[in-house]
């Protein structure tokens, strides 16, 4: 009996040490076969030199990256982005797509952009049960006009994936700060309540 419950210790272990090895290394080939499918056939690796290079497409993809960068930081790149998404403004259906995605990727890119700007506590789905949330920011538009300036903009996530989830908004007197940073919350989030927050904490405000 002994014996038994030490292979399984040693088989669980073993599953622990592999799993997540297995798992980083899957979906790493996931996006380098993605990014390698990117590259047009007439100017992949085996066209060009005769032979596969495995991630050439995540190499092209970061330089395009970069390149588009470097020309959109200065005078005339600016110019050029700005006459593009003008041209992109008069299709009906590209402009409403492109516009929201637009938006959110500013948000959450952009060096000085806070797609979360604070975790906090909120009961949820229902009263007497908490989850964490990320402050977005506060209701605009007609919906502040009819909630009142006492709300705020909060997202809860789903456990394991946060990029799905629910937008709420809620009264702020229902809402509690949290002093920790905002990825330590998500790990928190990602684990399933697994991976205690720790680390320094960061700034705890009123909104």
């Amino acid at each position: 009996m002994a014996k038994g419950c030490a292979v399984k210790r040693y088989f669980v272990t073993g599953l622990l040490i592999w799993v997540p090895i297995g798992i980083t290394a899957w979906v790493i080939n996931m996006i380098v076969t993605t990014l390698d499918g990117v590259v047009p056939i007439g100017l992949r690796p085996e066209a060009l030199f005769g032979v596969q290079i495995p991630g050439f497409g995540v190499l092209a993809v970061a330089l395009l990256v970069l390149f588009t960068g470097l020309l959109g930081a200065n005078l005339i790149g600016r110019r050029l982005v700005q006459v593009w998404e003008a041209l992109l403004a008069r299709i009906p259906l590209v402009r409403s797509i492109y516009s929201s995605v637009k938006q959110v990727s500013d948000t959450i890119l952009a060096p000085n952009g806070q797609a979360f700007r604070q975790a906090v506590l909120v009961q949820y789905p229902r009263l007497g049960m908490h989850t964490i949330a990320f402050v977005t920011g506060s209701p605009g538009g007609e919906v502040s006009q009819v909630l009142g300036s006492d709300y705020v903009s909060v997202y809860v996530p789903t456990t394991p994936n946060p990029t799905s989830g629910f937008f709420l908004m809620l009264p702020k007197s229902d809402v509690i700060p949290l002093s920790m940073p905002v990825d330590a919350a998500l790990r928190y989030v990602v684990s399933m309540g697994t991976v205690p927050p720790s680390g320094q904490a960061g700034p705890k405000s009123n909104f």
